[in-house]
């Protein structure tokens, strides 16, 4: 699929250029593909029918004997200006136009994209996780299917650099991109056709495809262990819970493990705290930790980093039953610890409190939990943002860092004893699962923290995050996928 060549006519299809503002005419592959066209192309500059714009598409198609058959121009605007996101926001644009042009096969002039903050193997990276992500389609059960729009299937570099390091940065690309639209298509899936059940299959499907170890239990094994918090979520339902565990080993012995703890409730009818009539759709998503955990051992299972990460996943759906828990009953965790259920709807603390602790009991020594876990974050951080919280500061900030890298940005949340103690509070129980609706994002956060204990630990709220209200040029309408990225890009700079 991917291909570096030297000679700028090396193909004779779809050619990409990065035009930059200023001198056009001093760019070394403009000036070339103008004296090609005899002129022609300054012409068109000149008139305003290439403009080096940001994000501007602009389409040349050559005549005569021109040694290819289109040229689309990409406006990057100014050179000190162009971040990654940028680059990624502006390629997203492209792909997404080339796709709607029935665009398989297309060449990309690399030195053209290059500046003093983008080097060959950076743009090569974005260019090909912003061609994935960007044209990925959510699937549909309508009747009368549309026609489904073509992919990209033929990219190449036309590159003087090493063609080993590109290739890989290309491949980097791709696997960012399949790990997020993983998680997408996982949050799509309505709570019908992805049960508990379904996702253990997807993490044993995706174990065959990567060689990981994998563990599901059931709920029969859950009641041996005592896993009573996870339980109690799913005391309503007629779904089984699942556990699911998966391993990724890439260092020689098992150890230094770093855990990713998804939250995998995949239908929240709030339970006997029941949600509104408009609160309840779209809850199908609340497994968007789970599927953000997925996503990130997607990636991890193509780059293979020489880490050992485990994956946890508690699993099940918050339905309302004759048998269904309620508020006020008391429960008891994996942890031993005694829990006062004041609101079913905070269910999935509940949930990962157990898969937390059962992260511990396989070794792991340090914890990234992710979770649409409160609407508090989203009134707090809106949708720009993922709410964040932490025991340890130089874990929390290698995070923060890797967050920044993928372009996912986090906002680390106060945690310390005086929001500790309102968990805390309980006539009945040693813990109660939610003390009141102020600080209700950290509330929930500081409830997961009395169960990572001195782990060090990193809590990821994503509930405001994981879904985009309208599509956006790296992406459509819907699931996002956040967190994937973030996750395996924390594993990829340990290695």
């Amino acid at each position: 699929m991917f291909n570096i060549q030297k000679d700028l006519f090396s193909q004779n299809h779809t050619l990409i250029v990065g035009l930059y503002e200023g001198d056009i005419d001093q760019q070394m592959i403009y000036q070339t593909l103008d004296d090609h066209s005899s002129g022609q192309i300054a012409v068109y500059t000149k008139e305003g029918d290439l403009s080096p714009e940001y994000k501007e598409v602009s389409k040349y198609l050559p005549s005569g004997q021109f040694p290819l058959k289109r040229i689309y121009f990409l406006g990057l605007g100014d050179n000190k200006q162009l971040t990654r996101k940028r680059l990624k926001s502006a390629f997203g644009k492209l792909f997404k136009e080339l796709q709607s042009d029935n665009i398989t096969e297309v060449s990309i002039a690399l030195d053209s994209f290059l500046s003093d903050n983008l080097k060959g193997n950076d743009c090569a990276q974005l260019i090909t996780e912003s061609m994935g992500t960007a044209t990925y389609q959510l699937v549909h059960y309508k009747s009368d299917q549309p026609k489904k729009l073509s992919m990209i299937d033929s990219l190449t570099l036309i590159s003087n650099d090493q063609e080993e390091d590109l290739l890989s940065s290309l491949e980097k690309g791709y696997s960012f991109s399949h790990g997020v639209n993983t998680a997408r298509h996982l949050v799509h899936l309505p709570a019908n056709m992805l049960t508990s059940t379904n996702m253990a299959k997807h993490a044993v499907s995706m174990a065959d495809s990567y060689d990981f170890a994998v563990e599901i239990l059931d709920k029969n094994q859950m009641e041996e262990l005592g896993m009573g918090a996870l339980l109690a979520v799913n005391q309503g339902s007629v779904e089984p819970p699942k556990m699911i565990v998966l391993k990724y080993q890439g260092l020689e012995k098992w150890g230094d493990v770093t855990a990713l703890v998804g939250k995998g409730i995949t239908y929240d009818t709030g339970g006997y705290s029941i949600k509104t009539k408009t609160g309840m759709p779209g809850m199908k998503g609340d497994m968007g930790g789970a599927a953000a955990v997925l996503g990130a051992m997607d990636i991890i299972g193509r780059l293979k980093p020489k880490q050992n990460v485990l994956a946890v996943i508690p699993s099940s759906d918050n339905m309302i039953s004759g048998a269904a828990f309620k508020p006020d009953d008391v429960i008891t965790s994996l942890s031993g610890r005694t829990i006062e259920v004041l609101n079913t709807d905070a269910e999935g603390r509940l949930a990962l409190a157990d898969g937390v602790t059962y992260a511990k009991q396989l070794g792991a020594e340090r914890i990234i939990n992710v979770a649409t876990l409160t609407g508090g974050v989203v009134t707090a951080l809106g949708s720009w943002m993922t709410g964040a919280m932490t025991n340890n500061k130089d874990f929390f900030e290698a995070v923060q860092k890797s967050s920044e890298a993928v372009d996912e940005p986090i906002w680390q949340l106060p945690y310390n004893e005086d929001y500790q103690e309102q968990v805390r509070k309980s006539s009945i129980a040693d813990l109660n699962n939610s003390p009141t609706r102020k600080a209700h994002p950290i509330m929930g956060g500081a409830f997961v923290g009395e169960f990572a204990e001195e782990t060090p630990w990193v809590h990821l709220d994503i509930a405001g995050t994981s879904m985009a209200e309208a599509s956006h040029d790296l992406g459509p309408k819907g699931p996002t996928g956040v967190m994937a990225r973030t996750l395996s890009q924390y594993i990829l700079t340990r290695s």
